[in-house]
């Protein structure tokens, strides 16, 4: 059954997403899973070809029949492949990679350098260790444009926006885990965040005083990240 007069109902976090792959590009969406972003970029006029990978071929057959649905054959492939491993330069002007941990995306983009063109714009959400896939942006010559977060159900969630250029700024430990743009930016979700992080550590810090000189370390730790959060919300 195709049809193309329906919408497609995704989540603000996939939306957001959505809305950093810039108008008119070539998608190349890594991890499609159902293939739910492409279909909505599709939908939605903002990108008129787009390529859906996955390693798993049960999650590539639902994008399938998500696409058949919509009847979007013409402008929508799916490919398995192994993170870029299928992927041929110069298929896509933006990259997707969203939905995994920053160790499994830097992974995939080591292994994929040398087919990121000049031009290729990077779209990245990371669940977890993002500070990863900053540090890899910054030493492979990549810029991160814009950075955007979100709260959605019940979860912080960050998504880069990249491409090829020097950044020759010296960034501190605690601005590349938190990220040194959303800050520029003054994210209020950030700013959400940082407040429940400083919370969080402080109350453990209440718990581990005067606890035996094991905890010191972890004491002394925890006071300097308090530290760092306080000198970030200083900047909102």
């Amino acid at each position: 059954m195709k049809d193309t007069n329906k919408n497609i109902e995704i989540s603000n976090r996939l939306k957001l997403i959505a809305s950093m792959v810039t108008e008119g590009h070539r998608l190349a969406d890594v991890g499609t899973d159902h293939g739910y972003v492409p279909i909505y970029l599709v939908l939605n006029g903002a990108v008129d070809k787009a390529l859906a990978m996955d390693i798993n071929k049960g999650p590539l057959e639902k994008a399938s029949e998500h696409i058949g649905f919509y009847g979007l054959e013409d402008k929508i492939t799916t490919r398995l492949s192994d993170g870029l491993k299928a992927y041929n330069k110069g298929e896509a002007d933006t990259i997707l990679i969203a939905g995994m941990g920053g160790a499994l995306t830097v992974h995939i983009l080591t292994d994929g350098l040398d087919k990121l063109g000049e031009s290729t714009e990077l779209v990245l959400s990371p669940q977890s260790e993002i500070f990863l896939v900053r540090e890899f942006l910054q030493k492979n010559n990549f810029m991160i444009t814009d950075e955007k977060m979100i709260y959605d159900e019940g979860k912080y969630y960050t998504v880069i926006k990249a491409k090829r250029g020097v950044d020759e700024n010296q960034y501190s430990e605690i601005e590349m885990e938190y990220g040194y743009v959303a800050l520029a930016n003054k994210d209020d979700v950030l700013k959400s965040m940082l407040e429940r992080d400083r919370a969080k550590y402080e109350a453990i810090i209440e718990q581990i005083k005067g606890q035996s000189n094991q905890a010191a370390d972890r004491l002394n730790d925890l006071l300097k990240k308090v530290e760092g959060i306080k000198e970030l919300l200083n900047r909102y």
